[in-house]
């Protein structure tokens, strides 16, 4: 009896295994595999073919972090992902608040809301081109009425990372509306109408209902918001392509200019491995700290 059972689990898991096996084939030579290549990488000088030439330890990341270069790639990138996650993730939260409400023709202002999900990145950066356009771009002719002093929104320092924060928070937050919107949809009515006869007003029942069962939601798209924030390239390299002054080179970016048109793929790699461990800390904090607080049904 023993052994017929020893033999059923062994054939179950040689079953789930086969099953498993095509995700496990397609992680290992898309995830897995270039993960392992990059932190390898990171130790060595390459050539540039990107083949590993001279191992040289950890002299990649000590050039890295005494570089004023790769610090302004840092500081750029806390400072972009600063702008667009709680601005975008607050803009979306407002949205979904108002499309939630039980108003004629509101199915109009959701796909309204959502519609930048159905454009690439390339596409909408393109129409932020020529709306940043110093001679005839939207923003500026808007300025020129008000007769205001024009901006060089993108070929100014201080300007060009706002302005690629604001066309990045417009292309995500359709995407962080309809998640946040299904999840107030999935809120029970039964608590808004207990609480409408108690006389509690709007913010109170904001503060008191909706906020605590979206948390699970509003945490996923902070988690997602980061990451993807971190991530940022597409709008990067259309409308700016790092500049000016590296004012928007942001980390990614910073590893493709090193990879692909400096072929030093040994310091590219050694940025993309300290950014996985950025990546990493402030997920495990997220779900360190902020986890705690979410409200669970």
């Amino acid at each position: 009896m023993n052994r017929s059972l020893k033999w059923r689990k062994t054939l179950d898991v040689s079953t789930a295994l086969l099953y498993l096996l095509p995700s496990i084939i397609l992680f290992a030579v898309f995830i897995f595999y270039p993960m392992f290549r990059t932190i390898y990488l990171s130790f060595f000088l390459t050539d540039q073919a990107g083949n590993a030439a001279l191992n040289v330890g950890f002299e990649n990341y000590q050039y890295l972090l005494s570089s004023s270069e790769f610090q302004n790639s840092m500081k750029a990138t806390a400072l972009f992902v600063l702008y667009t996650v709680p601005i975008g993730i607050i803009l979306a939260l407002f949205f979904a608040l108002l499309a939630n409400e039980k108003l004629k023709g509101i199915g109009f202002f959701r796909t309204m809301y959502s519609s930048t999900m159905g454009i690439s990145v390339a596409a909408s950066s393109v129409i932020w081109l020529f709306m940043f356009n110093p001679s005839i771009g939207m923003f500026n002719r808007l300025l020129s009425v008000f007769n205001l002093p024009q901006i060089q929104w993108l070929l100014d320092p201080e300007w060009a990372l706002i302005s690629v924060a604001v066309s990045t928070i417009w292309m995500n937050t359709g995407f962080s509306f309809l998640i946040l919107l299904g999840g107030l949809q999935n809120i029970d009515e039964h608590l808004y109408e207990s609480s409408r006869i108690d006389g509690a007003w709007y913010f109170y029942r904001l503060r008191r209902i909706t906020i605590p069962m979206l948390s699970p939601t509003l945490f996923f798209i902070i988690t997602i918001s980061l990451i993807n924030a971190f991530q940022t390239f597409g709008q990067i390299d259309i409308l700016t392509k790092g500049g000016p002054s590296q004012s928007t080179n942001l980390i990614v970016y910073s590893i493709y200019r090193e990879a692909f048109i400096n072929y030093q793929f040994g310091t590219a790699s050694a940025q993309a491995v300290i950014l996985f461990v950025i990546i990493l800390i402030v997920t495990i904090l997220q779900f360190k700290l902020v986890e705690r607080k979410v409200h669970y049904q």
